[in-house]
Order: structure tokens, then sequence, then C-alpha cells
């Protein structure tokens, strides 16, 4: 919480003003309600955020399967090419 204040180089004096001024306008009732809201509005966008992340990974890590699956089958595939060739070669040769 310091780093954010730090970023925004709030000090002592402008937070009292700045609570006060919450005070006046909502009254000393409203202030935990709007605590609350704030907060789950945090959680949310943070939840939401880290979906976001999960998501990206498993679709990253999708691809990289699959890639694998195609990089194994073109292996397998040149290998039986090569075999194929291979007795082609020894029965030109022989």
């Amino acid at each position: 919480m310091s780093g954010v204040l730090l970023f925004f180089n709030i000090g002592g004096g402008e937070i009292f003003f700045i609570l006060l001024v919450v005070v006046m306008l909502f009254g000393a009732d409203k202030i935990p309600e709007i605590a609350r809201g704030l907060g789950k509005g945090i959680r949310d966008v943070r939840n939401a955020a880290n979906d976001i992340k999960h998501e990206i990974n498993n679709s990253a890590g999708a691809a990289d399967s699959d890639l694998k699956k195609f990089k194994d089958k073109v292996e397998k595939e040149k290998k039986e090419i090569e075999e194929i060739t291979g007795s082609v070669k020894r029965t030109f040769k022989g």
C-alpha cells in the first residue's frame, strides 16, 4: 500500500484532507459500505485478470502439445520415407 502512496506522492496531510472530504460528501455511515464496494470491485478485477492469465497459459500449453504431436508425426513419416528410399537405393545399386 505504501508503494501506491509513494507513487502518487501523497503525504499525511493530503490523506487527512481526502478522508475529510469523503466524510463530508458521503457521511460517516456510508464509508464502510463504500469501502466494501471498492474492495469487492478490486477483488472482481483481480479474479478476472487471473482467469484471463490462466486461460492464456492453458491455450499456450495446448498449442505446445499440438505442436509436439505434429513434430512427432512428421519425424515418424520422415523415418518411413527414409526406409523406403533406402530399400529403393539398395534395389537399384544391387
